[in-house]
């Protein structure tokens, strides 16, 4: 088994134990959220770094046969997949590269194609490809490789109704349910009932679309030449679009309250001294250690 594949199943009997555990612990899994989204509340990007390691700490404590770790900003540059956290089976010691996507419930990028290999390969074959070889082909080029070398973990949240979720993008199950891929240039849009590309407003930028046997959303791969920034370029799909391609790892979608408490907390963190966050840290943990003791092993 090579190793795209082996991280891939890893990562898959990864989520089937996060989702028990959310299931039988919900609580545990919605505090957690809760204080990763009220970042929110700090600056607008901030929640995403915080779920890095928020989410990293999350397995560490309360998931027994899982460690995690948290990859840092440092060793970007020589990152060699796109991964912010590093999870371990404690079992067998295998290690799965896992990316964090904090977004809005809305579009969502599943891979940042660095390389814009993408775009430029789906052009060699048109603006409508159908042919089941061909898509097969595609797939399985050197250009979408990185689909299978990442391992992508969405924390999806709706601001205004406070709820959140952790949706998982099925890749296997794209592959299989794609019948045709479409290019729509700007200036165009797909129209699901007619299944056909037309004249519509708002698009800047082309796309090529990936749709299944009804004609449904599936995902897209957006413009990609070195003009184009990160918004613009790589692997996107659309979670209230393309819900059939999603697995929740919390079982649906789970309320949340901002935590006004670890706000303050911040602001006194940064202005205390080391001695003052070690004696915070003991606190910190104890109060973790309180959480862990109705965690079923």
């Amino acid at each position: 088994m090579d190793r795209n594949n082996n991280t891939s199943s890893l990562y898959k009997d990864f989520q089937k134990r996060f989702k028990l555990l959310a299931n039988k612990r919900k609580y545990i899994v919605e505090n957690t959220l809760s204080n990763i989204f009220t970042m929110r509340l700090i600056g607008n990007k901030t929640h995403g770094d915080m779920a890095e390691i928020g989410i990293a700490e999350f397995i560490h404590q309360f998931m027994y046969d899982f460690d995690s770790r948290h990859v840092g900003k440092d060793l970007f540059r020589s990152k060699e997949h796109e991964e912010d956290i590093i999870i371990i089976n404690e079992l067998t010691k295998e290690e799965i590269p896992v990316s964090l996507k904090a977004y809005g419930d809305g579009p969502l990028q599943l891979s940042t194609d660095k390389d814009s290999k993408m775009y430029p390969k789906l052009c060699e074959y048109g603006k409508e490809i159908t042919d089941p070889q061909t898509i097969h082909k595609i797939f399985e080029s050197d250009a979408f490789l990185s689909i299978d070398s990442v391992n992508v973990m969405p924390l999806i949240y709706r601001e205004k109704q406070k709820e959140c979720n952790i949706m998982v993008f099925d890749f296997d199950k794209m592959k299989e349910k794609t019948k045709k891929i479409l290019f729509v240039d700007k200036g165009q849009k797909y129209d699901e009932k007619t299944q056909s590309v037309i004249p519509g407003k708002g698009r800047s930028h082309p796309i090529y679309m990936f749709v299944d046997e009804n004609g449904k959303y599936i995902c897209e791969v957006r413009y990609g030449n070195a003009a184009a920034n990160a918004l613009q370029r790589g692997f996107w799909t659309h979670t209230k679009n393309a819900l059939d391609y999603f697995e929740s790892l919390t079982n649906g979608w789970i309320s949340y309250e901002h935590n006004l408490t670890l706000v303050q907390l911040f602001r006194l963190a940064l202005n205390s001294t080391e001695d003052g966050h070690r004696s915070a840290n003991v606190i910190l943990q104890t109060d973790i250690d309180k959480l862990k003791q109705s965690v079923p092993k």
